[in-house]
């Protein structure tokens, strides 16, 4: 149990508790030499691994946990290496990606309440370093509806942001879950980020073009029932 503790970087309370709610299996391959001691199977460490991260990453619950081992363990690694692998990926680019806060202000004719409304509302989330390249994207989006006369004389102003996040995350949470779903597993993780990459603009011109056709669609109807 120590040397498993050591290993695996979990208590050997923790594993215990482990052991007692079944999320190591039904104990096959466990050796009990004694009433206090045994050896565990060396596959006991990743899994083990594995729980933690299930648990402190993604706050995952155990009951949740042990019924994704208990139907398909390979294929819970599979999906933490995938996540694991989109989000090292998308940090990286961002990283390399951000523009100053200084940069901002002088390129973009954006005032600095409208900008410190948006991080509050977590629409913007710059760091020490800057803006990611989405941040920038929404600010140019918000300057050119502010051109185009989006402005609060006519009541638009930074919170209708938040009409579109809310619609949107569902849609975020479903999409995870389908892409995760059909690609953990059936191919490399490494591949797997490459192919979600591969679909960020063209998602995002679908999305634009769909709204498009719903928001002309939408006005047509309301036109027809006056």
């Amino acid at each position: 149990m120590s040397e498993l503790a050591q290993r695996s970087g979990v208590s050997a309370g923790t594993i215990k508790h482990y052991l007692r709610e079944g999320l190591l299996g039904d104990g096959e391959g466990v050796v009990r030499t004694s009433r206090n001691m045994a050896y565990y199977p060396p596959g006991y460490v990743e899994r083990i691994t594995l729980i933690k991260r299930l648990q402190e990453d993604r706050f995952m619950p155990l009951k949740v946990i042990k019924g994704m081992l208990d139907e398909d363990p390979d294929r819970a690694l599979a999906l933490v290496e995938l996540e694991d692998k989109i989000i090292e990926r998308a940090l990286e680019q961002r990283e390399s990606e951000r523009v100053s806060a200084a940069e901002i202000s002088a390129r973009y004719d954006l005032p600095q309440n409208v900008l410190d409304r948006l991080v509050e509302l977590q629409i913007l989330t710059p760091t020490a370093r800057g803006y990611d390249a989405d941040d920038v994207a929404i600010i140019e989006a918000m300057v050119r509806f502010r051109a185009g006369g989006y402005d609060e004389t006519l009541g638009f102003t930074v919170y209708d942001t938040l009409r579109y996040r809310e619609a949107l995350q569902p849609l975020v949470e479903e999409e995870i879950a389908t892409m995760l779903g059909r690609l953990a597993g059936e191919v490399e993780a490494e591949r797997a980020a490459e192919i979600i990459a591969s679909g960020t603009e063209p998602l995002r011109e679908l999305l634009g073009a769909l709204h498009s056709k719903l928001l002309l669609a939408e006005l047509a109807r309301q036109a027809r029932d006056r």
